[in-house]
């Protein structure tokens, strides 16, 4: 389980989720409907609930396409529905900051940006063979004791 890169990549991406949930994206000014100016931070938390649940959403789906490294097919599907639900979740994030007069993004506002980015490193990972796989596959060898570089009198 822990052989693979891509677990490294989907463990930090599940962290980094769920650090989401409690660290604020976006803090700034609103204005309730009586004309005050209240100070808000933007969190999944203190958020419309879809925010809330996306964000589990993608943590939980990071966590369990760690235990699925036996079917490298479902949790490369897992880990790809995953990114697409994490980039869902920032393009609703950024709709929800239209919402404040002004403001100010956070430095915790790097965890939402990460988890696309270890959910797409965890991919790329699982789509690339190992390289002990290459050099002891058969079409390997087969590609080798065919090419011109073994006909060579040195080769035999």
């Amino acid at each position: 389980m822990v052989q693979r890169i891509q677990t490294l990549w989907l463990l930090l991406a599940s962290i980094c989720a769920f650090l989401t949930i409690k660290l604020s994206f976006y803090s700034g000014n609103k204005t309730s409907p009586e004309g005050l100016k209240t100070f808000t931070e933007l969190t999944p938390v203190n958020s419309p609930l879809y925010l809330l649940i996306l964000s589990v959403a993608v943590g939980l789906g990071a966590l369990i396409a760690i235990f699925l490294f036996r079917d490298r097919k479902v949790q490369m599907r897992i880990a790809i529905i995953t990114l697409l639900v994490s980039i869902l979740n920032i393009v609703l994030y950024f709709l929800e900051i239209k919402k404040f007069q002004e403001g100010n993004y956070d430095l915790t506002s790097v965890f939402v940006f990460a988890v696309p980015v270890f959910l797409l490193l965890s991919t790329t990972q699982m789509l690339t063979p190992s390289i002990r796989r290459v050099y002891t596959s058969r079409a390997f060898s087969i590609a080798i004791a065919a090419s011109v570089a073994c006909k060579l009198p040195t080769c035999l």
